[in-house]
Parts: C-alpha cells; structure tokens; sequence
C-alpha cells in the first residue's frame, strides 16, 4: 500500500504553539536539541516560557519537577535515549513519585534514528518508563494521532511519556479518527487473527493484513497507541474473536508491547501469540529501511508470524 509520509516532531512543534497560546501555564524545556525535538516553535513564539537546559537531562527532569510542583504543567523534551535512559533517576524520584504534570515527549525513537548508530538508537525506552508508577505512556501511530496525544496529555493527570521519531511515518489516520489515552483503535475489522501494532508498526500491520488477505486469511488490525495503562478490554475482545495475536513494535520485543500484551494473555486466558519487534540486541549505524529490514520489522515477517499462529490455531 502507498501511503502518505508525515513527520511527528513537526505536528509536536503544532500542537505546543497551539497550547501556548490557549494557557499560560505551561512551560516547555529543552536539552539544547530544540531544533531537533521542534520545541524551537514553542520558544520562537513564547520565548519568556521556554528554557534551554543545556546538555544536561537530569537536571532539565528536576527542573521540570520544580516547576509543575509550583503548578505548571511542563514539556520536556530531547531524544528518546537521553530523555529516559540518562535521566531516568530523577524522572522516578521527582516527577513519578509525587505525581507531578510534566510530560517527557521524546523525539529520534527507535532503530529509525539510522545513522547515528547504537549510541542514539534505543529499544528501552518504553521498558524504563512503563516501569514506572503513575506513568503513561503514549506511542502514536502517525503525525496526525501524535498532534492529538500532545493535546490530550495537557489535560491528563501526572507524568505522560510520548514516543516520537526522527523518520516520516505513513499517515494511517486522520483529523477525525479518535484517540483517547488509554484506549486502542481497530484500524481494520479480521476473523482470523488479529494485528496489533504501535507506532509505525501500524502502517505495516495494515500492509500485512493486505497480503493476508490474498491468501484468504481475514486479519484484524489493532492500533495500540497507548501501552500503559493498556487497553485490556480491546485486547480480551481480541481473543474471543480471533484467538490469535501478533504483536508489532519498532522496540525490543521482550519489554514493550508485547511483553505487555503477553503478560495480560497470562493472566486472562491466552491465546496463539507471536512477537514482532527489535531482537534483545542493540542496534547499528545504517539507513533506517535498511536497519528495519535487518532487524525483522518488515509487513512480511508480520504476514510469517500471522500465518502461524493460524497454523497453531487449527
């Protein structure tokens, strides 16, 4: 399927102009990657509300800490590696233990950042923050769903963690489809086996059930954007349907989507279920089709494993 591409960190910079301009309470930080993350737009606009911390994570997390305690509500921003991985002592300790508003949007996620390599590249992120108490954490599946997450969590108690990347994303939704924090989208109604992506897994899921339909094997796609709190409703609708699950994340596989979704399966009667994601590895410095096709992120490893839990279900 062709698809439209759009960037994500373009619609964040959109929807914190946006904000800005309807409350004066909210405060947007950065870790001098403001052209990067798309903060610049904020600052450009509201300049006395926007504040550079400079190559220093921990203390732009404690920062954002002091200033939601005083009632603002804060974005803070930088790549997704530094943003949980470097700073994730004082996001627990400040921000999560006294559930504060500030909201982590984290841009260059994934093995997309491509050829900034392992260093730059991260497959935890979702993992160290959906550890966390009173965290959410939000994947959106396009430019269009991000916009509207961004919007939604100023208004969403406690800490919020938004997952970006760096890449275009195909456009698989638009300006009416729903979100709502905490609630997955069906993206394409299945009988056989249902798909369940995050970010841009989705488009590929989508793709997937495509093909699977050619070899008349009716897929339902599932939009999980939001992975904590999941949406578990959605999820044991998905078994009694289908009776099979493929789970599809640019992450490592073994702490996000799916280990999230396989542990539900454990506790609430499972089913067939396969895992499509990053292998428990890291990643390396290459162009980012290239790198997810390497690391199994393709439509058709997704078609591959769909096929088989088919298999197994007969």
């Amino acid at each position: 399927m062709k698809w439209t591409l759009a960037g994500q960190r373009k619609e964040y910079g959109k929807a914190l102009v946006e904000i800005g301009q309807s409350r004066s309470d909210v405060i947007v930080l950065d870790a001098d990657l403001s052209s990067s993350t798309r903060t610049s737009d904020f600052g450009q606009k509201f300049p006395s509300r926007f504040f550079n911390c400079g190559i220093a994570e921990q203390d732009m997390m404690g920062t954002a800490a002091g200033l939601a305690a005083s009632g603002k509500i804060v974005f803070a921003s930088s790549f997704a590696v530094f943003a949980t991985g470097r700073c994730w002592d004082q996001i627990r300790q400040s921000i999560c233990y006294p559930r504060l508003n500030v909201k982590i949007v984290a841009s260059h996620a994934g093995i997309t950042v491509g050829g900034d390599g392992a260093s730059h590249q991260t497959a935890e992120d979702v993992a160290l923050m959906r550890t966390l108490p009173n965290m959410t954490v939000i994947v959106p599946a396009d430019a269009m769903e991000a916009y509207k997450a961004v919007k939604a969590v100023v208004d969403h108690p406690g800490p919020c963690y938004i997952r970006l990347g760096r890449v275009d994303f195909p456009v698989v939704t638009t300006v009416d489809s729903p979100f709502t924090i905490g609630r997955a989208t069906a993206m394409r109604e299945g009988e056989d086996v249902t798909l369940i992506g995050t970010g841009q897994m989705v488009a590929l899921c989508l793709d997937a059930a495509e093909e699977l339909q050619k070899k008349r094997i009716s897929a339902q796609v599932v939009n999980m954007s939001t992975i904590k709190p999941l949406d578990e409703v959605t999820l044991s609708r998905a078994v009694k349907r289908t009776g099979g699950i493929v789970t599809a994340e640019e992450h490592n596989f073994l702490t996000g989507l799916g280990s999230a979704v396989g542990t539900f399966l454990a506790e609430h009667g499972g089913c067939e279920m396969r895992r499509v994601g990053i292998p428990d590895t890291f990643g390396e410095s290459g162009e980012s089709e290239e790198l997810m096709v390497k690391y199994g992120l393709t439509s058709a490893r997704i078609v591959e494993l769909a096929e088989e839990v088919v298999r197994r279900k007969k």
